[in-house]
């Protein structure tokens, strides 16, 4: 009888570990980045270093892109769960035929700049096109510049000049603008010149797409839409914490993942993104990070096929979903 109810108690802790065990399993998810690790990502490592993933019942690891990094093609083949595309990639995606979808932005602004010296009498954007040369990338150049061109009077396609992420011939150059990104040119300028640049967002000028989406495919928001739910609303969550609380871990794993990365540098970022309101702007204020909206989609997309990169009758609509977003989720962690 004895050896009988040992069995029984036995038996019964085995289950009750093996439930517990169970009830404690994390979902592995990988989020593949469009670059290598820095504070514009910093969100997805605070979520990650402060367990709010745990919490959600995930195991997350963050595959920094960069150069050599191929993180899209890596969600298209299913090896990785979410990937931060851009909504005009999504759109490229429904063109191809291929079931990308965005399911949240965690940037409500791009944070693309064009960038003049602060001495050339350079005040408002439209003034940009008084210069005698704009060095900008080929992707700038077949949207953004496009778009200005449609947009501005006197930018041409002769002041157009190919930017090799060098810095140095717009900085001897007075008379010329370059591209940047708000978060790291201007500050890398500033060192190396001794002055700060005077800065354009795009963003605020008319040109306003979403950025740095979660995106997964269209089979992930099918069959685990509950996965896809956590990870969003983890994630909105470890931004605010970023962005709010205490971030010396998360810029501990940006700095292990890219050890080039430095402090100041983080710090620029974190206040650019604050100042601007790249993260939290329009209905992100009063509905989440991440939150999404048709009429902005719809905005942009109809600002694509103004310049003819996108066909008026694409399905747009196939490239994202609100469903995820504009809940509300982690606000009350802000500070």
């Amino acid at each position: 009888m004895r050896d009988m109810l040992t069995k029984t108690c036995l038996l019964a802790v085995i289950g009750l570990a093996a439930s517990t065990s169970a009830a404690f399993a994390l979902d592995e998810v990988t989020y593949g980045t469009n670059w290598l690790a820095q504070a514009e990502h910093g969100g997805f490592y605070q979520a990650v270093a402060d367990g709010t993933y745990e919490k959600y019942g995930l195991k997350v690891t963050v595959v920094q892109g960069g150069p050599q990094a191929a993180n899209r093609a890596l969600l298209i083949a299913g090896k990785v769960d979410f990937y931060m595309g851009s909504p005009l990639g999504e759109m490229d995606a429904v063109k191809e035929g291929i079931p990308l979808i965005d399911v949240a932005a965690i940037f409500q602004k791009d944070p693309q700049v064009l960038l003049a010296h602060p001495d050339q009498g350079i005040e408002t954007f439209a003034d940009l096109a008084k210069l005698d040369s704009i060095f900008m990338g080929k992707d700038g150049y077949v949207t953004y510049y496009e778009w200005m061109k449609k947009n501005f009077e006197g930018f041409t396609d002769e002041k157009y000049k190919p930017y090799t992420f060098n810095p140095a011939p717009f900085i001897v150059d007075p008379k010329s603008a370059q591209q940047g990104y708000l978060t790291s040119e201007p500050y890398e300028i500033e060192k190396q010149a001794g002055w700060a640049p005077k800065v354009f967002l795009l963003a605020d000028n008319g040109y306003n797409p979403y950025s740095t989406m979660i995106t997964t495919t269209a089979t992930m928001v099918e069959t685990k839409a509950d996965l896809v739910q956590r990870f969003v609303d983890a994630s909105a969550e470890g931004w605010y914490n970023y962005l709010y609380g205490d971030n010396k871990a998360a810029n501990d794993l940006i700095k292990v993942d890219n050890p080039e990365m430095t402090d100041g540098q983080i710090e620029y970022s974190i206040a650019k993104m604050k100042e601007y309101g790249i993260v939290e702007s329009a209905e992100a204020l009063d509905k989440g990070i991440g939150c999404m909206t048709d009429e902005k989609y719809k905005a942009f997309f109809d600002a694509m096929v103004q310049i003819g990169v996108q066909p008026a009758d694409l399905d747009y609509k196939k490239a994202y979903t609100t469903q995820f977003v504009c809940k509300g989720v982690g606000m009350a962690l802000k500070k």
